[in-house]
């Protein structure tokens, strides 16, 4: 288990710098949107769920834009799968903060556990038509921190 760091600012930017280098990063392919569900109806799990989250009243599941659904947003998803070893504490706010001083908007980030592939992983989401200036953006500060 990894443990959380107490450090400067400026550690945390020189860490935060490594740990970009280091998660495997991955881009989805196609256009994503939140199907909502009322709370007492879960949703289905399905192969191309990708992730589900819940408020007091609905539940929002993370799926393919399908043909014929009207009135969603669209988004563009990448994310990023983190080593077991891998202090990555605050990556979500550094990231997010970087992404919306260059993009000029904001992003989502819903995030997960999975042991077996290193622990953390992130799926991030913004404007569809943005992601390609996005996953820029991401791949030139791997580029540069390594």
């Amino acid at each position: 288990m990894v443990s959380v760091s107490r450090e400067t600012p400026e550690q945390t930017h020189e860490r935060l710098r490594r740990v970009i280098t280091m998660a495997d990063l991955t881009v989805h392919d196609g256009v994503w949107c939140f199907e909502e569900f009322p709370a007492d109806r879960p949703p289905a799990l399905t192969a191309d769920t990708l992730a589900v989250v819940r408020d007091s009243e609905s539940w929002s599941r993370l799926v393919p834009l399908r043909p014929g659904v009207a009135d969603v947003e669209h988004f563009g998803i990448f994310s990023f799968h983190f080593p077991a070893e891998l202090d990555n504490s605050g990556f979500v706010g550094w990231l997010a903060g970087h992404l919306k001083a260059e993009l000029g908007t904001g992003v989502f980030v819903i995030c997960g556990s999975n042991r077996a592939r290193g622990g953390i992983y992130d799926y991030w989401g913004c404007p569809v038509d943005l992601l390609a200036e996005a996953v820029v953006i991401v791949r030139a500060m791997r580029l540069a921190q390594g």
